[in-house]
């Protein structure tokens, strides 16, 4: 399968209404995504039904969520997890399929009928999932954003033939999703990704040189997951939503721009070509675009605390910089060259923020040898899939080396 761009008149995503039962499986159901996800159909009511859910390894917290919604199927990705997941499948009547192993979340897409599928599991272990509902051509509410940083050519492109519709979860990107629907797509003049600044904003250049993971999993506004959470501190998270929105969005890499905003309340913003700039702001609260990538195009009442004006008071702009956060830089690269760019940035980086949480690597290494590994590699322009994933197996290899490079 080769490569292409998706075109602006077909990158329109057509609505999904909400007049009849919908039947929803949960990639990542035991993580942050996945929770909040949990909330929102809860909130929705009884015309959303959680049919199947699947996690990586966490057995006991995916057979709780199994027992109490009574799903049709569950799937685990870790074999070693998989007997205890049996062991607690308690309910009554436990779910009919359980499927394991490194192919469970496909076999899972495959297995069950659904009509929207929430993609939220954390890393390359979504990928293959996410293009099987794609090929399918399901409505896909996109929370994994490495699908689209590793394989946004060929998913969009895939896209365009099957008529899946992908809808973003990711704040900044569902911000951008609803600030476009102001104008027409081709008056878009430049999107403005909107960055909190992690942990680290003010920090001096010396005092970042000795940052601990301690230190590293204390997020000044969000409550995430380890691996978004360290991403968030090197800004890498937001390097990977330039590389995301270039092909959610079919945008050139040099009309996105990086602004931070340590505030969290302007959750992106969109620039027409008459020099309207349409921005989302809302709480820092998933739920709202969890819910908005369900129910689109309605607005329904959401869990989500509403916003007090008044409270949030003065909201600050802030450029970048980008000497202390060189993941910006490196994302902008990747986003303009593309190819297998991404899947080795974004494989590289997953193994240096597992060698840092292991005391490996120091918190200046992961953006170091991301961009080692990404100037090394064996550049595709036009890469299959197979040669996507071949880049990203290689350079997984090859950061796990670098504790001597």
């Amino acid at each position: 399968m080769m490569p292409r761009r998706a075109s602006q008149k077909n990158a329109a995503v057509a609505p999904i209404h909400t007049d009849m039962k919908k039947r929803i499986l949960l990639l990542g159901s035991t993580g942050s995504i996945g929770r909040n996800a949990l909330s929102v159909i809860d909130a929705l009511g009884e015309s959303w039904q959680v049919v199947a859910l699947a996690a990586g390894s966490n057995a006991k917290d995916l057979a709780e969520q199994a027992n109490r919604l009574d799903v049709e199927a569950v799937a685990i990705a870790d074999e070693g997890a998989a007997a205890d997941l049996h062991d607690a499948l308690t309910g009554s009547p436990t779910p009919t399929k359980c499927f394991t192993g490194t192919d469970a979340l496909v076999d899972l897409v495959n297995g069950v009928d659904f009509d929207i599928i929430i993609s939220a599991v954390v890393g390359t272990g979504g990928l293959g999932a996410t293009i099987r509902a794609v090929e399918l051509g399901k409505h896909v509410a996109l929370a994994n954003k490495e699908s689209l940083v590793i394989a946004g050519s060929v998913l969009m492109g895939l896209a365009q033939e099957t008529g899946a519709k992908i809808i973003p979860v990711d704040s900044e990107h569902s911000a951008i999703f609803q600030a476009m629907q102001a104008g027409n797509r081709e008056d878009v003049e430049k999107i403005y990704l909107t960055a909190s600044g992690g942990p680290f904003r003010t920090w001096s250049p010396e005092a970042m040189a000795e940052i601990t993971v301690q230190e590293a999993l204390r997020h000044p506004t969000w409550d995430m997951g380890p691996k978004i959470t360290i991403d968030s501190a090197t800004m890498m998270n937001k390097a990977l939503e330039i590389v995301e929105a270039r092909w959610l969005f079919d945008i050139d890499p040099d009309r996105i721009e990086v602004v931070v905003h340590p505030e969290s309340i302007v959750h992106s913003l969109v620039e027409f070509r008459d020099g309207s700039v349409i921005a989302q702001l809302g709480t820092p609260d998933m739920r709202t675009p969890i819910q908005y990538a369900l129910t689109y195009p309605d607005r329904i009442a959401c869990p989500s605390p509403r916003l007090d004006l008044y409270a949030a008071g003065t909201l600050t702009f802030e450029k970048p910089d980008l000497d202390r956060f060189p993941a910006l830089r490196l994302g902008h690269q990747v986003a303009e060259k593309g190819g297998t760019c991404g899947a080795v940035f974004n494989a590289a980086n997953e193994v240096a923020v597992e060698m840092f949480r292991a005391d490996a690597l120091s918190f200046g290494d992961i953006a170091r040898f991301s961009e080692k590994i990404l100037t090394e590699h064996n550049f595709i322009a036009q890469p299959t899939l197979e040669q996507l994933l071949e880049a990203d197996a290689w350079a997984r290899q090859e950061v796990a080396k670098c504790t001597a490079c």
